[in-house]
């Protein structure tokens, strides 16, 4: 789905409204003035000025403002960003690991010297070097929710892509509390703008910056490689120190091999060793359980 933000002057967001006055409907977003709703596109205009578009037709209607189609993702890199990403979802023993990160163009020539890009194609050795410099000379915010901690909120009521909207917009929220000005907010897309705008009211704290949820946003923004990174990290630190504490070596990942070593876990501390250690609604606890029964 293309994104695309933009700073129309008053009287041409006036005008846009004008025009499309028919497909106007509420918003349950303090921050959203107006939103539209277009064939094929939504179009979000926010209170700070600010005005998203979002669907296929996303451009079509952002060329009311002089948008050139043309104009793509990668280019945006011109503007101060602040980029997130998670790591650990899809895993089942370890916690999960959300990071934002702020990149202004300035530090772009230093990201791209270090060999930052799309962390699925860096080696985990890799990674562990980077992250610490990375961590050091970027201004970021990082969020570790523990298995343990996420399988409370699972039990209260959250799901697997609302606990991630959590973590996300409480992320970026901290980041802005430290007086940072990005001029596009990037989410590497984990779910649609519709379900992430409903899962975000039940939040507490809100920012008035539109985001922009782009998929494979990790191999196309700078600041979101650099939160991919540090995510990384973070996890596979987790787990390492999980693997320390139970005397056994936690995969990553949801195979065959967690499995077997979940069904070891329950044999040796039951369920509160996966309790501790893994994400209890993912179909490896059945089945591990399943194994220790043979």
């Amino acid at each position: 789905m293309e994104s695309i933000t933009l700073s129309p002057k008053r009287e041409e967001i006036q005008a846009f409204i004008q025009k499309y006055q028919d497909c106007l409907t509420p918003s349950k977003n303090q921050y959203i003035q107006y939103l539209l709703k277009l064939n094929q596109a939504t179009v979000s205009i926010y209170t700070s000025g600010k005005v998203l578009f979002q669907g296929e037709k996303a451009a079509h209607y952002a060329a009311f403002f002089g948008y050139q189609a043309e104009e793509t993702v990668n280019t945006s890199q011109n503007f101060s960003l602040i980029g997130t990403d998670e790591v650990g979802n899809g895993s089942y023993f370890g916690g999960l690991a959300v990071v934002a990160s702020f990149v202004s163009p300035e530090q772009h020539a230093f990201l791209r010297k270090l060999g930052v890009g799309d962390s699925k194609a860096l080696t985990d050795h890799k990674i562990r070097q980077l992250a610490p410099i990375l961590k050091k000379e970027i201004q970021h915010q990082a969020l570790l929710l523990s298995p343990e901690k996420y399988n409370e909120v699972i039990a209260s009521g959250y799901n697997a892509v609302s606990v991630k909207v959590a973590l996300h917009n409480q992320a970026i929220y901290l980041l802005l509390q430290k007086g940072l000005t990005p001029e596009k907010i990037v989410i590497d897309a984990f779910t649609s703008q519709q379900n992430y705008d409903k899962y975000l009211q039940n939040e507490k704290n809100h920012f008035p910056n539109p985001i922009s949820l782009i998929e494979k946003a990790e191999g196309k923004f700078l600041a979101v490689a650099v939160s991919s990174i540090i995510a990384r990290d973070l996890f596979l630190e987790n787990l390492e120190n999980l693997s320390q504490e139970l005397g056994h070596t936690l995969p990553s990942g949801a195979g065959s091999k967690s499995d077997q070593v979940a069904s070891q876990i329950l044999q040796t501390y039951g369920m509160a060793g996966l309790q501790h250690s893994a994400k209890l609604h993912f179909k490896n606890t059945e089945k591990a359980k399943k194994l220790l029964e043979r």
